[in-house]
């Protein structure tokens, strides 16, 4: 197109219109979260150039603060008063094509304006900051956020062309690597403002992830990957983490925070809370650890306002805290789906600025900067201890079932992968063949962490970004798996292996303590070589053994070091063995297995007798050297007895456990993301079916049942007991297709107490079991990782899962959400097959005298096996905690910077809420170790010796209560 200005030469310019077949909130149809309606068309009706009549411009933006100073503020104040005179006479001033009369009115509002402006101070100080807050993907899928971002960020790198001041806050730095990628001139233009001080990075972490589910470790990988892309693009690191938009902040949040070079938070997102209000705007948040971090809520109450003499208003009123701080953030500008401030905004700011009688001065500013003069000025701030519970989207620890399995099963893949990846690395530089890429563990680290923003591992976004999330997830697995079995097959090859060598099975345990039995499950398919088939023929004719359903092989190993290496013969079974026995009430001589000689054969198959209505054969009971249980053949539990603590009894009188449940899920507005009370009051058993037992023992027994619950849903369990596990295991398969309903299972339990212990990130929470006041009635549903343990003196009984998030405890009913059906703003969501796991374990003592951390550790955390030729048998531990010690070694991986240093990074936590100091002993050998941070930044050294056995290296750490510890080990 061709211009002119008056008086000079004619100019060219090219313009670029890009169009996308959605609105700003996707393509749902009547309503804001509705599915795609994949048949909705759009219409361009109009696309102009225009040039602004700039006294009209004025004279808009005059007005709107004009009627906001009339409308918002006390109607006998003399602002007001004279805000509204102003705009009555503007209003009788102009005529519609008359310029001049524009001119006229202008002087009318300069007037006002003018005569109010001053170099005061108001007795409140509101610090405004532009933002987009973009939804790395919901109602639109990812590739649509990367075109968003673009559009979006151009425009305010406009504005700060022609606003000076304006400043703008960006967070997620994978939207900044999209930018890098695809937009290259236009990241270019943003690191230009943001040296300007006017485009500012935020947040420090790689997206706006959820912070309910995610692993601690993922929580820091959000943090280190984040904070890295800054550093390297922008020349510094974030103090603000900025989250504006969750669903709740884990209680180990401050602590992490912290750890990762941030010193302040903010976000808004309790304003959302729908039974209690949050009691504070500005307060010190102390982290289950008691780190404290500065926090800040916009009493704006949103990240989208629309900075208006309402927003200004509304903000003084609404902070909760002015008896100990004058100051707020106004965060502004159009957002979810991007866009960001508009020039009118703008504007109302400019006008708005230095007003006397305003309730506030209004200013552009730096977050970081605001936090500091806060910091500084604030005085006798409140403090908040534990976690920032959100009263609403509850059912987000539910929805989308499949995404959150495959979460749980990446983040151990990675972390598995990575223990092996260093110990290849590293052990006594030996290991051959092993190849280690920090590019790919870059590469499916982002995929995870991208995957854990907070409307995509909640559950809460659009079918289509469902199928990228899948494929993210799978690719995850196929890579770290690949990665994993490398490094443990390079491992194994470097030990003691002879080709002629006597057949061993031999285990790695990638957690941090020695497992002392279990029970173990591999594909003979394995066994190629003839040496190998010899072995197996011989294992057959032997009783250590036992074959699956599948025809894969059973057999039992002890003592498996934490993180080591061991062979095993095979050659017989534990001391004191027992084995499973299973029985019909009152017939103890139906057992299925009989000791003869050490020899235990079947007598019978089990299935459900004609006459099993009667009483003395309505249950079948299983029994091992840990408990006795009775089901019935619906496969509920009627008694738990718990043989090693004076046959204690579990299940309550008339009381069944491991009952399905279905519950009428009908949220007010959020479909996938609430849960709300009231569905406590409606719901009802799911039908029941069958139940035969699949395989016989001795080592294991299991038993299936399979359940029609209704005419589109089916459930197939297997109940799975070992002969060597104190946990009775629900393999649960269901096909599932139900509307807004959710499932449910439910084991009552003879326990009293008040509060229940849910595992979180590095840690635990205690919740209460009672609906004493509104706050605790507000926590019906929360949100667990692996276990929930429900305990009083000197007992308690404990729920593991592999990848369930929902739970409750009430009085003493134990509660797992399993499914959720909801319909928007996916109509499929949760339509299909899932498969997960859940596990009952009774055990003497309260939670903190139990090993519950450890076995729902177990219970997630397969041990890895293979079968191999070896000169003599070993027993390799590559890094040795104390036994007995409440301190987890979590994490061990290679530092980010391996390929200069060498060094690997440990990473422990304190597990029960303890201190003390623990000795840390590695097989590898090492010459320096120092504690770091998330970041990986040496902070203090440690002193570090030969160990005890002389061929490693051994230092000491202590610890305090919920206390995160990362430690560097390296040569230098």
């Amino acid at each position: 197109m061709v211009f002119a200005k008056a008086g000079s030469f004619l100019q060219i310019f090219n313009f670029y219109i890009e169009i996308a077949c959605n609105g700003m909130f996707g393509v749902g149809n009547d309503g804001l979260i509705n599915p795609p309606d994949p048949n909705r068309y759009f219409k361009l009706v109009a696309s102009e150039i225009v040039v602004y009549d700039q006294n009209a411009l004025d004279l808009r933006s005059d007005m709107e603060v004009l009627v906001g100073v009339a409308k918002e503020l006390p109607t006998d104040s003399q602002i007001s008063a004279d805000a509204l005179f102003a705009a009555n006479e503007i209003v009788n001033t102009v005529h519609v094509g008359n310029p001049q009369s524009l001119e006229e009115a202008k002087r009318v509002s300069w007037k006002f304006f003018e005569s109010r402006k001053g170099d005061f101070v108001g007795d409140h100080i509101i610090t405004a900051i532009g933002n987009c807050h973009i939804d790395t993907a919901w109602l639109w899928p990812f590739d649509e956020t990367k075109r968003k971002v673009a559009r979006s960020w151009s425009r305010q790198i406009g504005l700060m062309n022609e606003y000076p001041d304006f400043t703008f806050a960006a967070s997620q730095a994978q939207q900044f690597e999209w930018l890098k990628l695809l937009y290259p001139k236009l990241f270019q233009l943003v690191q230009e403002k943001s040296l300007a001080g006017q485009f500012i990075p935020i947040g420090g972490t790689w997206v706006e992830m959820d912070c309910n589910l995610p692993s601690g470790e993922s929580l820091c990988r959000q943090f280190l990957y984040g904070q890295t892309f800054y550093e390297q693009n922008f020349g510094k690191r974030c103090n603000v983490f900025w989250l504006p938009d969750t669903f709740g902040y884990s209680a180990q949040l401050p602590q992490i925070v912290k750890e990762s070079g941030l010193k302040y938070f903010f976000t808004q997102k309790l304003s959302w809370n729908n039974i209690n209000k949050f009691p504070h705007t500005t307060f010190n948040w102390i982290g289950l650890d008691g780190t404290p971090v500065l926090t800040h809520f916009s009493p704006a109450d949103t990240y989208t306002a629309q900075a208006d003499v309402k927003d200004v208003t509304f903000m003084v009123k609404n902070n909760k805290d002015k008896g100990y701080t004058n100051k707020s953030l106004l965060v502004y500008g159009n957002g979810d789906g991007g866009g960001g401030p508009l020039k009118s905004m703008l504007e109302r700011i400019e006008r708005m600025k230095n007003v006397k009688g305003m309730p506030a001065t209004i200013k552009h500013g730096d977050p970081t900067k605001f936090y500091e003069e806060l910091e500084t000025t604030s005085r006798d701030l409140a403090s908040w201890k534990g976690e920032l519970y959100f009263e609403l989207h509850r059912g987000t620890y539910t929805s989308q079932a499949k995404t959150k399995k495959y979460n749980r099963t990446c983040e151990r893949l990675l972390q598995t992968a990575e223990k092996l990846s260093s110990i290849a690395l590293n052990y006594g530089k030996k290991v051959k063949g092993f190849n280690y890429s920090k590019t790919e563990f870059d590469r499916l680290w982002k995929l995870v962490l991208l995957n854990q923003f907070h409307d995509v591992l909640p559950g809460s976004s659009i079918g289509l970004v469902y199928k990228d999330a899948n494929k993210f997830h799978e690719d995850v697995i196929s890579s770290s798996s690949q990665i994993q079995d490398s490094a443990f097959t390079s491992l194994v090859s470097s030990l003691y292996l002879k080709d002629d060598g006597d057949v061993a099975l031999v285990v790695f345990n990638p957690t941090s303590w020695k497992r002392s039995s279990e029970l173990i499950e591999f594909d003979i398919a394995e066994l190629k070589s003839p040496q190998m088939k010899s072995y197996f023929n011989q294992l057959q004719q032997t009783n250590v053994v036992q074959m699956s359903k599948n025809e894969k092989l059973l057999a039992i190993v002890e003592n498996i070091p934490g993180y080591g290496v061991k062979s095993y013969s095979l050659q017989e079974l534990p001391n004191g063995f027992k084995p499973v026995s299973v029985r019909f009430k009152n017939a103890v001589d139906n057992h299925v297995f009989v000791d003869d000689s050490n020899e235990y054969h079947i007598v019978e198959p089990i299935s459900r007798p004609e006459n099993a209505g009667s009483a003395d054969v309505e249950l079948v009971i299983i029994e091992t050297a840990f408990f006795k249980a009775s089901f019935d053949w619906h496969g509920r539990l009627h008694s738990l007895v718990d043989v090693l603590c004076d046959d204690r009894e579990v299940i309550p009188k008339n009381g069944v456990g491991n009952v399905f449940k279905f519950f009428e899920d009908m949220p007010l507005f959020w479909d996938a993301w609430d849960v709300e009370i009231y569905h406590l009051e409606k719901h009802w058993d799911a039908p029941v079916g069958e139940m035969i037992a699949e395989e016989y023992g001795p080592l294991r027994v299991v038993m299936k049942v399979e359940h029609q619950i209704s005419s589109t849903s089916k459930i197939i369990q297997r109940i799975i007991i070992s002969a060597v596990s104190p946990v009775i295991e629900f393999d649960t398969t269901v096909e599932w297709n139900e509307n807004r309903k959710l499932l449910k299972v439910e084991f009552p339990v003879d326990i009293m107490c008040d509060f229940a212990t849910y595992e979180t990130q590095f840690g635990y929470i205690q919740r209460p079991t009672h609906y004493n006041t509104s706050w605790d009635m507000a926590r019906f549903e929360v949100c667990a990782h692996k276990f929930v343990d429900f305990s009083e003196h000197g007992y308690g009984v404990a729920l593991f899962n592999d990848c369930k998030y929902g739970h409750s405890v009430k009085d003493n009913l134990m509660r797992i959400t399993l499914l959720k059906s909801a319909k928007a703003p996916d109509f499929n969501a949760d339509v299909g097959v899932h498969r997960f796991r859940y596990g009952l374990h009774a055990h003497k003592g309260n939670f903190h005298s139990s090993n519950v951390v450890q076995l729902a550790a177990e219970f997630n955390t397969p041990i890895m096996t293979s079968f191999a030729p070896i000169s003599k048998p070993f027993d390799v531990r590559y890094f040795s905690l104390p036994e007995n010690t409440s301190i987890v070694l979590d994490t061990v991986k290679p530092a980010e910077d391996f390929a200069q240093s060498g060094d690997i990074v440990l990473r422990f936590y304190e597990s029960l809420g303890g201190r003390g100091r623990v000795k840390v002993e590695t097989f590898m050998l090492f010459k320096s170790a120092w504690i770091c941070n998330v970041m990986e930044d040496k902070i203090s050294k440690l002193e570090i010796g030969a160990s005890e056995e002389g061929t490693g290296s051994q230092f000491e750490i202590e610890f305090t209560p919920f206390k995160i510890v990362s430690v560097r080990l390296g040569d230098l």
